[in-house]
This record gives structure tokens, C-alpha cells and sequence, in this order.
């Protein structure tokens, strides 16, 4: 794979993502109390030490400017619109400008180490790092709706390193953001049974429905593509109305619009919809680098793949470019 004009060979990736806890980000993107902690949990030490190295190691890391503008594009309706209840909520607007603006001054390559903590004892695994590009980690990470995954790579003269890429969470954005239907008032308080269930108007019940796939979106999508285009399926009951811009960032009118999806069957919905495929503007097929060579050739798709019944109209091409630029893992 080619990264940053670069050849490097993929050797594994990290066989689960790390959720970004609170207990790590810096101050302000935090939700409870105290300062944040520097040391992250990567997995049991069991799965840890394969991957990174034996006890005591060092392993060589970097981040990708161009990823991490991803990465706080994906968020911008976040921070305009936060899920959570932030310390520095009324600040998120301009938060999001000054880190944007901090990133775009880096490198386009950003290098750190990080060490592994041996001396926590238990089979919890944690690494730790004064690093600049590190502490950028947790100074612009929003706590439990960003993950982390880490890839294993070897460069030119066979040099292990290991190349780290946040993601934006949107299906834990869309739970969180569910959630606050029943909050009010004060931090943590709860509606009472009772008074849980307010007024709601059709649109607002479409919105609903349209999160799920179903209703009035749902029927509009299959009036235009009544199949699957990769699969061919055409039994109604075996397809998923896909959204191409997540339903957690998107408008009450981009989440009813029939142009921000496609049918597709379920395999080929869940990787479009966790960012692990997406669509040229040539209809073509392509594969995230995070899925193994081996599943790759599971999947019965191939990098490339002309899908030629895709329907990618002037609409669907403006939901797709973010997709490609923002859900899209590649």
C-alpha cells in the first residue's frame, strides 16, 4: 500500500478498535471530572505484546495530517450539535475552528512513539507517550464516539512501524444522540416514565423511521433501485435502505432524502455503512486497507469492481464525496 507517495507492505491490523475513553482526552472535549491521564488501553496484554512487541517495547508510530481533517470533518456536525454533554459545550463551535486551524500547520506526516506500561499490573494492556503527535491524540479526540485503529506495517528496508487513524463513531453518535430524547433539565436527569413520550409531529416520525431505514425514505429508495446493484437481490424483505451521509451527522432533510442512500444487502450495507467500502465516481468498488487480504477475498467482491446499475445520479455524487473523504476507511 501507498501512503504519503510511500510503498509500505501491510502486515496485520489491530484486531479490534480502541475506543477513545474519557479518562484520556484533555480537558475540554472531557464529559466527567478531573484532568484526563495520559495512558491509553489498547487490549489484554495477551493481544498487546504480539502486536506491538515484547514487554518493555517501543514501537515507532505515525498519524496522517490529511486523515485527522478527515477526522474533525466527520465531527463538525458534533461540535456544532454535541451528543454529549461536553465540559466545554458552549466552546465546541470554536474549539473545532482552533484545532482544525492547529492541524492544518502540522506535517503531513506526524511521528511519536509510544512505550508499553509494564509496570500496571494485570492483563490490561496500556501504552503511554510524551510525544506531540501522542498528546495531539488526546487533545483533539471526542471521548466515546472516536475509536482508534492501528495497522502494522513494514517500509522499504523492513522496518516495523505502526500507523494510527482515528475514526468518528457514528452509530454511537446516533445512540447518544437518541438518548438525550430523555434527558432533561440538569446533567443526568431523566424524564419520568410518564412524561417521556412527547408530542411528535409526522416529520419528526419519518426522521425516526428514515434512522432505521424504514418508512416514507425507505419506499422512495426502492422505487428507484428495487435490488441490491452488487448482488442483484430483489426481495425486499433481504435489502437494507443504506444512508451514504450517517444519519448522525445529517440534516433532518439529508437524513428523508432519497439521494443520501442506496438498497444494498446486508453484508455489502454493513461495510458501506462502517466506512469499510465505498464507491468511485465511476461506480467502481473500492476496499478499505483495514480489512485483511484474507477477508478481502471472502467478501466475493473485488477492489475495482465496475457496478454498473449503481445509481449515482449528480445528487448521490455530492453525498459521496462525504463518504469518500469522511465515513470511508481507507
Amino acid at each position: 500500500m501507498k501512503i504519503d507517495g510511500q510503498r509500505f507492505n501491510f502486515v496485520d491490523t489491530l484486531n479490534s478498535p480502541i475506543t477513545v475513553p474519557d479518562c484520556f482526552v484533555m480537558r475540554a472535549s472531557k464529559i466527567g471530572g478531573g484532568n484526563g491521564e495520559a495512558k491509553l488501553y489498547i487490549a489484554s496484554k495477551a493481544v498487546m505484546y504480539p502486536f506491538f512487541g515484547n514487554e518493555g517495547f517501543v514501537a515507532k508510530c505515525f498519524l496522517l495530517k490529511s486523515d485527522l481533517l478527515s477526522y474533525m470533518n466527520a465531527l463538525h456536525s458534533e461540535y456544532l450539535h454535541p451528543s454529549q454533554n461536553y465540559r466545554g459545550a458552549d466552546e465546541m463551535p470554536q474549539l473545532w475552528k482552533e484545532r482544525v486551524a492547529k492541524i492544518e500547520k502540522l506535517p503531513d506526516i506526524i511521528d511519536f512513539n509510544v512505550t508499553a506500561q509494564d509496570q500496571i499490573e494485570g492483563p490490561r494492556g496500556y501504552v503511554n507517550s510524551k510525544d506531540p503527535g501522542y498528546q495531539l491524540i488526546r487533545e483533539i479526540s471526542l471521548p466515546l464516539v472516536t475509536y482508534i485503529s492501528v495497522m502494522q506495517l513494514t517500509d522499504a528496508f523492513g522496518a516495523i512501524l505502526y500507523y494510527w487513524k482515528l475514526f468518528a463513531d457514528f452509530e454511537a453518535i446516533s445512540d447518544k444522540k437518541a438518548a438525550l430524547v430523555f434527558t432533561y433539565g440538569k446533567k443526568g436527569e431523566r424524564i419520568p416514565a410518564q412524561a417521556s413520550e412527547p408530542k411528535v409531529s409526522s416529520r419528526q416520525n419519518e426522521i425516526r423511521k428514515a434512522r432505521q431505514g424504514q418508512g416514507i425514505y425507505r419506499d422512495k429508495l426502492l422505487s428507484e433501485c428495487p435490488f441490491c446493484p452488487i448482488t442483484m437481490i430483489n426481495d425486499e424483505r433481504l435489502l437494507i435502505a443504506s444512508h451514504i451521509k450517517p444519519w448522525a451527522v445529517a440534516s433532518d432533510s439529508e437524513k428523508l432524502d432519497p439521494k443520501n442512500g442506496f438498497i444494498l444487502s446486508p453484508l455489502y450495507d454493513k461495510l458501506f455503512d462502517r466506512g469499510l467500502m465505498t464507491f468511485t465516481e465511476d461506480r467502481r468498488i473500492v476496499l478499505s486497507n483495514w480489512i485483511s487480504p484474507k477477508n478481502k477475498e471472502r467478501l466475493g467482491i473485488k477492489d475495482g469492481q465496475f457496478v454498473q446499475l449503481l445509481p449515482l445520479d449528480e445528487a448521490r455524487q455530492s453525498y459521496m464525496q462525504f463518504h469518500r473523504s469522511s465515513v470511508f476507511k481507507g
